[in-house]
């Protein structure tokens, strides 16, 4: 009789193949595990919440044009171009006195107290100490064309004199509303350097 050879089953991992590991009980009762790559629906890694969270919930980025962001001019100038700005400012308003108020040294010390307080605040604070030595020179300079002159160079420093002479409180006052100013600024500016230092 011919004998039919037969092969047992074979129920074993074939060659060539990894084992396969069976899946711990937490992740087959996930609901949501294994779609995060295919399905897209799995969790917001936590970086990518904080970062959206920032951008939403963050104050408003700086630079933005608005109607409370609207600032008067601040420069800050340095001891020389504070020198500058005061000495060419004081020149034309005398000049503009001058020609508009017939050369009324009353007006011209009413407008040199602005220009005292706007050096006192646009220069820089390392060179905060040069505002008030700078502004007797600017009121000199602008009572060139305001100085009442009797002829030639003699007379006009005659009319020089004179004007610092009667108008010395309007200088005396400018100078030190600018000293006030330069002080009070370099001592907040001491305080601030020493907290934050």
């Amino acid at each position: 009789m011919e004998q039919h050879s037969t092969r047992p089953p074979n129920d074993g991992p074939r060659r060539g193949t990894p084992p396969q590991t069976p899946l711990p009980p937490q992740a087959r009762h996930r609901p949501g595990a294994g779609r995060g790559a295919a399905g897209g629906r799995g969790p917001v890694p936590r970086a990518g919440r904080s970062a959206r969270q920032a951008r939403g919930s963050g104050p408003a980025r700086e630079g933005l044009p608005g109607p409370a962001g609207r600032r008067l001019p601040n420069p800050r100038l340095t001891g020389l171009g504070s020198g500058l700005f005061c000495v060419v400012a004081m020149f034309l308003l005398g000049c503009l006195d001058q020609l508009l108020f017939g050369a009324s040294l009353t007006v011209y010390g009413v407008l040199f107290l602005p220009v005292c307080v706007l050096t006192a605040l646009w220069v820089r604070v390392g060179d905060v100490l040069t505002a008030p030595v700078v502004l007797p020179i600017a009121f000199a300079v602008g009572l060139l064309p305001v100085a009442e002159s009797g002829g030639g160079l003699l007379g006009r420093l005659m009319g020089l004199v004179t004007g610092l002479a009667t108008q010395a409180g309007w200088l005396y006052g400018g100078t030190l509303a600018a000293g006030a100013l330069v002080l009070a600024r370099r001592v907040l500016w001491v305080r601030t350097r020493r907290r934050h230092g």
